[in-house]
């Protein structure tokens, strides 16, 4: 069933575009909320006219979006997390992720507008891009760094094996010339 937005639709499209929808989606929730209407040629004949009208509703939300990409583009949302020693996260990194960051910084952004190229699953440094409105975008980075207690713990975890090895690696010095003497004692008591 083809209908015409009236507001726009996040997960379908902006205002005055036709779209196609299932007539059950249409019935239950796109017509009783007055978001579209239905898309016959009387309608699409009035969407001519009224988008003269929509022009300057369309024109605020871009002004809008533009204001938010303003927000934007450019930060650098840093992000501490906890790693597994193979240096890979505990989890990903999701868009809902970022749009709680970007909500803590005073921008609104829903998390479907958020397109992440990969999942996040490491440290480092990405690029996330923000789908604001059609034509509207701001890209954003993204950097992932270790919790610092963790590299406290990391850092003693390897002093600590550094050690353990060394002792391990005297021990076996010392018992490679224990045997080694030992042998010695047995080869001179054989020649006695």
């Amino acid at each position: 069933m083809k209908v015409i937005l009236v507001e726009k639709v996040a997960t379908l499209g902006n205002i005055g575009e036709i779209v196609n929808v299932t007539p059950g989606h249409a019935r239950n929730y796109l017509f009783p909320r007055q978001l579209a209407v239905l898309a016959d040629a009387s309608r699409q004949k009035q969407l001519e006219n009224q988008k003269r009208r929509l022009q300057k509703k369309i024109q605020a939300e871009v002004d809008a979006a533009n204001a938010v990409k303003g927000k934007i583009e450019g930060k650098v949302i840093e992000l501490v997390k906890r790693v597994g020693a193979n240096g890979k996260l505990f989890g990903a990194i999701t868009n809902a992720d970022l749009s709680k960051e970007l909500a803590a910084r005073e921008v609104v952004v829903e998390r479907r507008q958020i397109v992440l190229e990969a999942p996040i699953k490491g440290l480092g440094n990405f690029d996330a891009k923000v789908k604001l409105f059609t034509g509207v975008e701001a890209t954003f980075k993204v950097k992932v760094t270790m919790d610092p207690k963790q590299v406290e713990e990391f850092k003693a975890k390897e002093i600590e094996a550094k050690k353990r090895k060394a002792e391990e690696k005297i021990a076996k010095e010392k018992a490679e010339k224990e045997a080694a003497e030992a042998a010695a004692k047995a080869a001179a008591q054989q020649e006695e």
